[in-house]
């Protein structure tokens, strides 16, 4: 069986030809990095990927992990795969040197992400906690604070959490009961139960960071009450010296469909009264706090649906192009024909289509968020910061839930594509689809995602964020009207991009009027289009990209001349199919958008009006 996680190429040619990284280094900030140290660094996290990555995603998911007496043990084939991952440095590429960060651009730890996500989520889960916590404190924390925890996380020496959920407040955070209350010495003592916590506990590391939200006595309701704390499983001393156990126990692990290697714990934090905790930024403002972490979560969630569905695309072209089944339609009637590869059948290669140009739209809008990191980190003023900025907050709940619920549907064509063998284990697209699943409800459910995108993010700084994405998109429209060939395609993409905007229109009145419930119904739905519009604007830009490619490699041939010389040329092959990918995607998905976007304008309200026993009994 091949293995097979991103298609080098794609990545490189996003990399460097559509988002011009070498350009990114020109920045002071980037200075140290060029062509062939950036392909080195890639190469080197592509090469971990493989060789020591990969190999953990079947057994993990086989051996699964042990729980016994509060301790969870893991798969047996991560301690030194981990190891390896903490020698390289990988944990904190993009962090700055002064805490122990590699600083490089965003855009190229995401290239490296790439492979190394792909290669298996649930062990990668393991590094960007610490590095996800490091980042929040590094941001909120005091000077103390840094020097006790920084370093250590961003080494992946220490692990890292996210600690929100309880029984009673999942996405209604605001309802949280556990406490904390003010000790002389300056620490809180905590004291709750948690569930659903991603690597709650775990021996891979010495210590695990918990950032937990709770209450201070006398706190308002709601979120407005809500401080964030700095819990450790091993109590830090001010030297930086681990102390003792630190009363935070894992009553538990959950049984779950698919990341069977990655424990979701239950942890019961003061139940002996021992939990002590360290404010984290100012009281009462925790939801600030952790939503930095979150924010970054939902881009890594995206993340984990596009290279989830990259994996799955290429073991089912892999299969494709080797599996044997049926004649050439050409032939169909004749006994004697030989066999042909699936990829000969045209519904096969509508499958494989469908998943190429997903998982490419997919790839270039991750980076791209990336890449609006890096130009907020290099900006020259407030005012491009919080252009940048406003781009990356509009965009975020889209490419965390489009992403992820595409990546699902990418592994799930993919198991089509195998037909019966894809069902079953002996093949690693089944267990994609397992793992990929959570994605859609991780970090905030995708529904509380298109509500955030219709409810606060359109509505950013009077909706001029909204109209600056929309400039953005045009940018690239008008750069196709420019180039031969893509011309057409560039009108179907402006009518889809005024289409859009036109419903974005529609829903915010919507919004206001009576039932505005018939408006927030069609939050998801506005939420896919607006992402299948993305998808449209990104391999628009990928075929721009492309044209100094096509003709260095095809020049001005047509026809036969030009499908022999694609047969032939790899390269040349490469370069056209960015062309033909926004072809279909515009020619065949944007019309059941745009059709869609009627549908949204309309706002029908009968989920709204419909009786609550009209559900059924």
């Amino acid at each position: 069986m091949a293995q097979l996680i991103a298609d080098r190429h794609d990545v490189d040619f996003v990399l460097h030809e559509q988002f011009k990284v070498e350009d990114l280094c020109q920045h002071t900030r980037y200075r140290d990095f060029d062509r062939p140290t950036v392909d080195l660094i890639v190469d080197e996290g592509r090469n971990l990927a493989l060789k020591e990555i990969l190999p953990t995603f079947v057994p993990g998911d086989r051996e699964g992990i042990i729980f016994d007496g509060g301790q969870v043990k893991l798969p047996a084939c991560f301690y030194r795969a981990y190891r390896l991952y903490r020698q390289g440095e990988w944990i904190a590429m993009a962090a700055a040197p002064e805490f122990g960060g590699q600083g490089l651009p965003c855009l190229v730890a995401q290239a490296v992400a790439d492979y190394q996500l792909g290669a298996n989520s649930a062990f990668m889960l393991f590094g960007w906690g610490g590095f996800g916590a490091g980042e929040m404190i590094e941001t909120f924390g005091s000077a103390a604070q840094r020097r006790l925890f920084l370093s250590k996380m961003y080494a992946g020496q220490w692990g890292g959490t996210m600690v929100l959920t309880e029984s009673e407040a999942g996405s209604d955070v605001g309802a949280l009961t556990t406490t904390a209350r003010p000790l002389p010495d300056g620490s809180y003592a905590i004291t709750g139960n948690k569930i659903f916590i991603t690597n709650g506990e775990h021996d891979l590391t010495e210590n695990i960071i918990h950032p937990v939200l709770a209450r201070i006595e006398g706190a308002p309701a709601g979120t407005r009450g809500v401080s964030l704390f700095i819990v450790p499983k091993l109590w830090v001393e001010a030297d930086g010296s681990l102390g003792a156990p630190n009363d935070v126990v894992c009553t538990g692990i959950e049984a779950k469909m698919g990341i069977h290697a990655s424990p979701t714990c239950s942890l019961a934090f003061g139940s002996q009264g021992q939990c002590r905790g360290l404010l984290l930024g100012e009281v009462n403002r925790g939801m600030k706090v952790m939503f930095h972490m979150m924010n970054a979560a939902r881009l890594l969630v995206g993340a984990i649906g596009m290279t989830s569905a990259s994996a799955a695309y290429q073991y089912a072209l892999d299969h494709a192009r080797q599996r044997r089944q049926g004649r050439d339609l050409a032939r169909a009637f004749e006994p004697d024909a030989p066999q042909v590869a699936i990829i000969r059948h045209p519904d096969v290669r509508r499958m494989l289509t469908w998943m190429k140009v997903h998982v490419a739209g997919m790839r270039s809008f991750v980076y791209y968020g990336a890449y609006l990191m890096d130009r907020i980190k290099c900006a020259a003023d407030e005012a491009e910061r919080d252009y940048h900025q406003g781009l990356l907050d509009l965009l975020t709940p889209v490419i965390k839930a489009y992403c992820s619920d595409r990546g699902f549907e990418v592994c799930s064509q993919a198991v089509q594509v195998y037909g019966g063998y894809g069902y079953t284990r002996a093949h690693p697209v089944e267990q994609l689809l397992r793992d990929v699943r959570i994605a859609s409800i991780y970090e905030g459910t995708n529904g509380i995602q298109a509500l955030d995108l219709l409810g606060r993010k359109m509505g950013l700084q009077k909706g001029q964020v909204f109209m600056n994405f929309m400039a953005e998109v045009r940018t690239t429209i008008d750069r196709a009207r420019g180039t031969p060939g893509l011309d057409a395609l560039a009108e179907r993409v402006a009518e889809a991009l005024e289409q859009l905007g036109a419903t974005a229109l529609r829903l915010g009145q919507g919004a206001l009027g009576a039932p505005f419930q018939a408006a927030f119904a069609q939050a998801t739905p506005f939420l896919e289009v607006m992402g299948d519009v993305i998808m449209a604007w990104m391999l628009l830009w990928r075929a721009v990209a492309a044209r100094p490619g096509i003709e260095a490699h095809l020049g001005d041939l047509t026809g036969e001349e030009r499908r022999r010389e694609c047969a032939r040329n790899r390269q040349a092959a490469f370069y056209e199919g960015q062309v033909q990918a926004a072809r279909y995607f515009v020619n065949d998905r944007l019309p059941v958008s745009r059709g869609k976007m009627a549908a949204i304008q309309n706002l029908d309200d009968a989920v709204i009006t419909m009786p609550d026993a009209g559900f059924g009994s």
